[in-house]
C-alpha cells in the first residue's frame, strides 16, 4: 500500500514538515545525555542490525550491540503513543490515518524481528523520557 502524499495546505505547513528530523532529535539527545551521566557511554547510534544471512532488519535509535539491547526513542505524535492518545490532523485525515497505522505496524515488525534475533527492545516515549531512561539504566545495571 503506497500512500500518495497530499500537497501541503500552505507553504508554512510544507516548511514545518520538511524541517522534521528523523535522527538526533531532542528526545534522543536527552536520553543519550542521561545514559552518559549514568555511566553508560558505550552505545552505538543507528547501528545497522542484520540477520546472519545479511538481511537488513532495522537501525535502532540507540543500541548496545554487545548486550543485544535496542532502544527506540519514539515521538508521541509520529508513533502514536498509547498514553497520550493524540488525535489526527484535521486535514487529509485518510492520509494521516494510513500513515500512522503504517508507522505503528513498522514499529511492531522491527521489535518482533529484533526479539527473534535474541535482542531485548526498550522503547522510550517522548512523554516519559526521564522515567523511560531510568528504567533503561536499571536494565543496563543488571
Amino acid at each position: 500500500m503506497t500512500l500518495e502524499v497530499p500537497p501541503a495546505s500552505s507553504q508554512a505547513v510544507h516548511n514545518v514538515m520538511v524541517a522534521n528530523k528523523s535522527t538526533n532529535t531532542k528526545p534522543e539527545l536527552i536520553v543519550r545525555r542521561l545514559l552518559r551521566d549514568a555511566g553508560f557511554p558505550g552505545y552505538r547510534l543507528h547501528w545497522r542490525v542484520d540477520e546472519e544471512g545479511g538481511r537488513y532488519i532495522c537501525r535502532p535509535d540507540i543500541s548496545f550491540p554487545g548486550r543485544k539491547l535496542a532502544i527506540f526513542v519514539h515521538g508521541c505524535f509520529w508513533h502514536r503513543c498509547p498514553k497520550c492518545d493524540l488525535g489526527l490532523p484535521k486535514s487529509n485525515v485518510d492520509y494521516w490515518r494510513q500513515k500512522f497505522e503504517k508507522n505503528v505496524e513498522r514499529d511492531r515488525k522491527k521489535e518482533a524481528s529484533l526479539q527473534d534475533l535474541g535482542w531485548r527492545v526498550h522503547t522510550i516515549w517522548e512523554c516519559e523520557l526521564t522515567s523511560g531512561a531510568s528504567q533503561l539504566v536499571e536494565i543496563l545495571n543488571n
